[in-house]
């Protein structure tokens, strides 16, 4: 019998894959539409839909905590914060919103969402299917390092936005003692070092997952 619990985190499931649908159509469309002059203005576009989206994956935390979904809380935490954390920089820095790479990083970040929410609908349903399986621990993770290292360059790019005026203005509010360059250099490595135990913590899951699903497969 279908459960409250169920029927919630699977229309979550489906709600983000629906979201991640519309920003990814969106964003090739107006590519095929406009070319390259596209990319100036694809945050401007889909930037309310996917804060949206990645706002509401904070409450992923909270479904494996509660136990309503089965994986990891630590990798999970670490892709969570990680993308928050660089939509909140983008959001406040506007001049790195028509670059490139942000454009290249939201697409990345799509296709990852895209092969991760069909499988969560599928294990709600208990129709587990091997290819999904296999796309969401084998092809994920090198597609999540290749994000990661985008969201590096993101990082980069942004550095010379946040040189003295801007960082004076910041620390005339908020940040008193704080110069936001070497807080962005800084995070650098902190981000290269979440990537590394989130890796290790998913090769873990993986190896997990593929060891249950043969179980199952000889049993049958």
């Amino acid at each position: 019998m279908l459960s409250f619990r169920h029927a919630y985190i699977f229309s979550y499931n489906l709600f983000q894959f629906c979201g991640h649908t519309w920003i990814l159509a969106n964003t090739i469309a107006r590519f095929f539409m406009f070319g390259q002059d596209a990319l100036a203005d694809t945050f401007y576009s889909v930037g309310f839909v996917m804060s949206l989206c990645q706002l509401l994956s904070i409450l992923e935390l909270f479904h494996i905590a509660d136990g309503i979904e089965k994986a990891r809380l630590l990798p999970r935490f670490i892709q969570v914060m990680e993308k928050n954390v660089l939509l909140v920089m983008v959001i406040m820095l506007e001049e790195i919103q028509s670059k490139p790479v942000v454009c290249v990083l939201l697409f990345l970040w799509n296709i990852l969402d895209l092969l991760r929410y069909p499988h969560e609908m599928l294990c709600v349903m208990e129709k587990p299917s091997i290819s999904m399986l296999w796309i969401r621990y084998t092809l994920w993770i090198p597609l999540y390092i290749l994000s990661v290292a985008t969201e590096g360059v993101t990082i980069y790019h942004a550095l010379p936005y946040v040189e003295p005026p801007y960082s004076a203005l910041l620390n005339s509010t908020v940040y008193t003692h704080m110069h936001l360059p070497f807080v962005l250099m800084v995070y650098l490595p902190v981000l290269a070092l979440g990537a590394s135990v989130t890796v290790w913590q998913l090769l873990k899951e993986r190896q997990h997952h593929l060891e249950k699903w043969n179980k199952k497969m000889k049993r049958k």
